[in-house]
């Protein structure tokens, strides 16, 4: 559920339940649990937090924060950032509080609580840098505490009851009156205190979910506010050194958006939606995992401050469509492990080939679709992906993966869901469009999975591909169960056979990363925190010119020393790089220091194409021009 762009392919980005009865409330269900959180009383920065329930009628309540939040994959334990756990009864005297694990407090007495409080701190700054240790949450579902800028994903702050998940909730979120602030929650009202140095801002809430499901930002923004197709759009933009503007980036979010929308058609029924957009610095204490986070009418992004506009523009449109697309799936098709979330003790579907792969194919096919891009480079991004998908373990049965995400080796072939799983859902669509001779596609089957539940009703996980095959056809079923539940690899040749392409080597201009496709020249040495070139590097013509051999430790580019620390960033740093431009860089060799100091020139490697075939039946170009929209 959650985008990622991954630099280097062994950065650490990333980390439902089953049908449960619902827990007898010790309270009314009507009554609000009273939050709020101090913005201008940020203490060693740390968020104070005061969350008042209510009257409990029973002796001992518990307490959480949550471990795993929707549309991640990987542990997050949100309560490793809470400082200063407090218990307070109506004479506000403490009351017993014991943790019982690194999320969880118990209370007793607690028909004498009133509050609790604590402090919070962020996430952004302790990314993969020691910090608190264990896991740290990716980063666009984590937290930032900053005097100019607070992301406030407030399943970082709140946490919940666990016998009133479904009560309302009010929240009051007091900061400096000059703050801008933006949030899909819905607002209550605004009060200024009478120096008019501080303002709050109140919010509701129907339930614990919304909560989790509606993200904040509050500081020294850039707002733009436009509408497309009848949908609100708010692009909110913190961008720390002031280099990309809300209003550079809004024509790009304005093109895809209305793009998104005529190829859903009338899915799509929300009237605003948020994207909060946070550009990191390149420092030791910036959020390094870049990428986005999907809610069902928001979503996170953060990414390098120092790209170009173009080259965030293009970022912008890969992640951004990404999540608007979960507005399908899992947002309006999902399975009972969605539905009855568990943030404590989450299982996990065995459908991530629909809800991440499906939507990334989505995501860029709706760009060759509704002509923002032209065939031939979406042919480019296809075989990336096929090129990026041989990283990972092809024999793995996806629902297996799925089914299995936090354990070993299954969580090491996440990422895969953004490639195989793509590739998944282009296979399935081609297949569609060829048995229904252009009528049926892959959004015609979401469309009527989507009539069929809706976000309200789950399917059941183990009957989801047998209900597809009896929806859809025979070679559906069949593609299913031999390559997505069973671990037969996928032959793409099939398949772009029915579209009439085929794959031709190629000589490819490539640059300073890739060695031609999305085959990533760098590899990781977790032994002792370095990167190496790899092999596939010696298929860059740049710096196989260079002398480089596979192995050589990369110790210093241009100045800054290199480290998996911060590898994300002075790598990330080399998409800006262009033809002229002089670079350093020293190596390791043997022990040995090895030192290259030259200007840029154009990079070619080895690659693949995929073609059209001057051979194609009338029957294959019909499947082609369906599928393609020509």
């Amino acid at each position: 559920m959650n985008k990622y762009i991954a630099i280097l392919g062994f950065t650490a980005l990333l980390a439902s339940c089953k049908t449960t009865n619902v827990p007898k409330n010790d309270l009314a269900i009507s009554t609000p649990i009273v939050t709020m959180m101090d913005l201008t009383a940020v203490d060693n920065d740390r968020v104070p937090v005061v969350i008042n329930p209510g009257r409990f009628t029973t002796e001992t309540v518990t307490y959480r924060m949550p471990r795993v939040v929707q549309g991640t994959y990987s542990v997050s334990d949100f309560g490793k950032y809470v400082d200063k756990f407090t218990a307070l009864d109506y004479s506000g005297m403490p009351l017993k509080a014991t943790k019982v694990d690194v999320n969880t407090w118990t209370i007793s007495d607690a028909t004498k609580l009133d509050k609790i409080t604590y402090l919070v701190n962020d996430t952004f700054d302790i990314e993969e840098v020691g910090g608190i240790g264990g896991e740290q949450p990716f980063s666009p579902s984590g937290t930032n505490i900053d005097p100019n800028n607070y992301v406030l994903n407030l399943h970082g702050f709140i946490g919940y009851f666990d016998s009133l998940k479904n009560n309302q909730y009010s929240l009051d979120v007091k900061a400096p009156a000059s703050f801008v602030r933006t949030s899909a929650l819905e607002s209550t009202g605004m009060t200024t205190s009478t120096d008019g140095n501080t303002a709050t801002s109140s919010y509701f809430a129907q339930r614990y979910f919304d909560i989790t499901d509606n993200p904040m930002m509050y500081g020294k923004l850039d707002v733009e506010e436009f509408m497309v197709d009848g949908i609100k759009i708010v692009l909110s933009v913190y961008s720390p050194n002031g280099v990309h503007t809300a209003a550079s980036q809004k024509e790009t979010v304005f093109k895809m958006m209305q793009a998104q929308k005529a190829y859903l058609g009338a899915i799509n029924t929300t009237p605003r939606y948020d994207v909060y957009l946070y550009l990191a610095e390149n420092n030791e204490t910036a959020p390094k995992g870049f990428g986005a986070l999907e809610h069902h009418t928001s979503t996170v992004v953060v990414l390098p401050e120092a790209m170009d506009a173009a080259r965030l523009a293009s970022s912008i449109v890969d992640v951004v469509a990404h999540e608007f697309f979960h507005i399908v799936t899992p947002l309006s098709v999902h399975s009972e492990d969605v539905h009855y979330f568990d943030y404590d003790q989450p299982t996990f579907s065995k459908h991530l080939w629909m809800y991440e792969g499906v939507t990334e194919y989505f995501a860029q096919h709706f760009q060759v679709y509704q002509g923002l891009v032209e065939s031939d480079e979406y042919y480019a991004t296809i075989m990336g992906q096929i090129g990026a998908a041989g990283a990972y373990d092809d024999a793995m049965s996806f629902t297996t993966m799925s089914e299995n995400i936090l354990e070993e080796p299954y969580a090491t072939n996440y990422a895969n869901v953004y490639q195989k799983g793509a590739l998944i859902g282009m296979c399935i669509d081609i297949l569609m469009r060829k048995e229904s001779n252009g009528n049926r596609s892959m959004l015609s089957l979401m469309k009527e999975l989507s009539a069929k539940y809706g976000k309200e009703k789950p399917f059941v996980d183990d009957a989801l591909v047998g209900e597809i095959t009896a929806m859809t056809y025979p070679s559906v079923g069949a593609f299913l169960k031999t390559h997505v539940e069973g671990n037969t690899p996928i032959n793409y040749n099939d398949f772009f056979a029915m579209a009439g392409l085929m794959v031709e080597e190629s000589q490819v201009e490539t640059n300073y990363i890739f060695a031609g496709g999305r085959s990533i020249i760098f590899a990781p040495d977790q032994d002792r925190g370095l990167i190496t070139f790899s092999p596939v590097a010696m298929g860059n013509s740049f710096w196989k010119a260079q002398g480089i051999q596979a192995g050589d430790y990369i110790m210093n580019v241009n100045g800054t020393d290199l480290t998996l620390t911060n590898g994300n960033q002075v790598i990330g740093g080399m998409f800006g790089w262009k033809e002229g431009q002089e670079i350093t860089m020293t190596l390791e060799r043997d022990g040995k220091p090895v030192m290259i100091k030259t200007k840029l020139t154009k990079a070619y490697g080895k690659g693949t194409e995929l073609k059209e075939n001057p051979a194609a039946t009338p029957a294959q170009i019909a499947t082609r021009k369906a599928w393609l929209n020509k």
